[in-house]
């Protein structure tokens, strides 16, 4: 970035400085070298620090008096309805298959379901919208990428505590996703009842044809690590003339590699570019390079269609996926490609996406919330019925735990889409309980991580460019995306 524009972005961060001290709760793994780890470790320890110092108390069972109750109306906002209508059928024992148009008719007495039919990305603004016009609202929910723009605001959501919920409450989610639920003073807003830990899904006959993998372990044994990922890659596009790739796509690719970062992305309000950058630049430019990847992106039809010609063996994939886009990559049931796969953890552990349970301050219903939350994030038994009847990889490490060791079949389609109907949860459960998201997380990342996968590709994989270039080019996208960062 030249001298001006770095001056302007100066500029701009001065004049915004007051706004930004004010609101600054609003806006909000893998170097090697010493000094990173020091800035690790004190990073951290600031972190703990000031959950001790500002995190709510543990919650006592009682619900604040503070907090409305009685209303008329529970209501519960959502951009779409794939999972609002069956937690709400588990919490009052609703019929799943008729819940949703039950729901949309007003049929279920007290409770009033905002569906808003968008994408994800999109329901921030329809949230807002909701504030703004001082509907009533009770609970709502946030997806990971955003999350924090709701979870930082005191105005927006209320502290779990204030329902009376506590650590005890929730002794059993996985810890990455509580991390995620916290603000930044460490007090705990959001809680998820899902966990969407990922793992690498693959061609079990062409791991067997082109490494010898005969099953997931010894797949796991080829690609445990991101070196050992890239030289499988290289031995199956040498094998095959170029003519298969491992992984799937590049956003596949740092979907999960992102996940293995070890320093926080902002550390005193200043951009950490740190030698994992490089790292996954090198990964992503070797396989790049030798066929390792498809040059697809997500969510387009080439994305899928690879995976049902042959031309990709494998996919990175969480919880969510295996009933979705990666069914449609085995061409469905009953398709060419359909029961060949396989999967194993991967290089690192990681997830992919999730969503959040957020109360509104300004809820009348403060025992309805109370409620809802421990029947979808606490009640073992509920959840255990919840996770085979939805189905849903569900936040309660004792559940799944207990339900993989059965051997349970969670959809037999899903698992019919695996060679000799793999239990393929019990793989993602390790990763799961291996992502560390302690004292890592920053209001900015879902914003800074799209930048700097866009600069590495326009810059560095696509453009030529080398490394010194692609950090310029990484640094102006942050600067004009986030202009309170200092980015030299």
């Amino acid at each position: 970035m030249n001298t001006l524009k770095r001056t302007l972005a100066l500029v701009a961060t001065l004049a915004m400085a007051a706004t930004a001290f004010a609101s600054c709760g609003d806006d909000k793994k893998e170097s090697t070298s010493k000094a990173d780890e020091t800035t690790t470790a004190a990073a951290q320890e600031d972190t703990t620090a000031a959950e001790e110092t500002t995190a709510e108390p543990e919650g006592d069972g009682t619900i604040d008096p503070s907090v409305g109750v009685g209303g008329d109306t529970f209501t519960v906002a959502a951009w779409n309805h794939d999972d609002v209508p069956a937690l709400i059928a588990q919490w009052k024992g609703l019929d799943y298959d008729t819940v949703v148009a039950d729901l949309a008719d007003n049929k279920v007495d007290g409770i009033k379901f905002i569906d808003f039919g968008v994408g994800g990305g999109q329901a921030s603004e329809n949230y807002d919208q909701l504030f703004n016009d001082g509907s009533d609202l009770d609970v709502y929910f946030c997806e990971a990428d955003w999350a924090l723009k709701y979870i930082n605001d005191d105005e927006k959501t209320l502290p779990l505590s204030k329902l009376g919920l506590g650590d005890s409450d929730f002794a059993n989610i996985y810890s990455y996703t509580d991390e995620i639920g916290k603000d930044s003073n460490g007090v705990r807003k959001g809680i998820s009842w899902q966990a969407a830990a990922g793992g690498f899904a693959y061609r079990a006959d062409l791991a067997e044809e082109y490494l010898g993998a005969k099953s997931p372990a010894e797949m796991q044994e080829q690609i445990g690590t991101w070196e050992d990922f890239v030289t499988a890659a290289k031995t199956i596009s040498d094998k095959t003339s170029g003519g298969v790739a491992l992984a799937d796509t590049l956003g596949g690719l740092w979907q999960a590699f992102a996940c293995g970062r070890t320093q926080p992305w902002v550390v005193d309000n200043k951009l950490v570019v740190d030698d994992f950058c490089k790292n996954f630049a090198d990964t992503a430019k070797e396989l790049w390079d030798c066929g390792g990847i498809t040059k697809n992106s997500q969510w387009t039809d080439e994305w899928t269609a690879a995976g049902v010609s042959g031309n990709c063996m494998g996919y990175f994939v969480s919880t969510w996926g295996f009933g979705g886009f990666f069914l449609d990559a085995a061409g469905g049931e009953g398709g060419e490609q359909y029961g060949k796969w396989a999967v194993c953890q991967g290089p690192t552990p990681f997830y992919w996406g999730g969503t959040w349970i957020v109360v509104n301050p300004a809820t009348d219903n403060g025992e309805e919330a109370r409620e809802f939350i421990l029947s979808a994030t606490s009640d073992e038994a509920a959840m255990s019925e919840y996770a085979t009847k939805k189905p849903e990889y569900v936040n309660n490490s004792k559940v799944m735990d207990e339900l993989i060791a059965g051997d349970t079949v969670f959809n037999e389609k899903i698992s019919g889409n695996f060679k000799d109907k793999q239990n393929y949860f019990a793989e993602l459960a390790e990763n799961a309980k291996s992502i560390d998201f302690k004292g890592l997380i920053t209001p900015y990342d879902a914003t800074i991580k799209g930048n700097f996968a866009d600069a590495v590709k326009e810059n560095y994989l696509e453009g030529g460019k080398d490394w010194d270039a692609t950090v310029e080019a990484f640094k102006d996208k942050v600067a004009e995306s986030v202009p309170d960062l200092d980015v030299d």
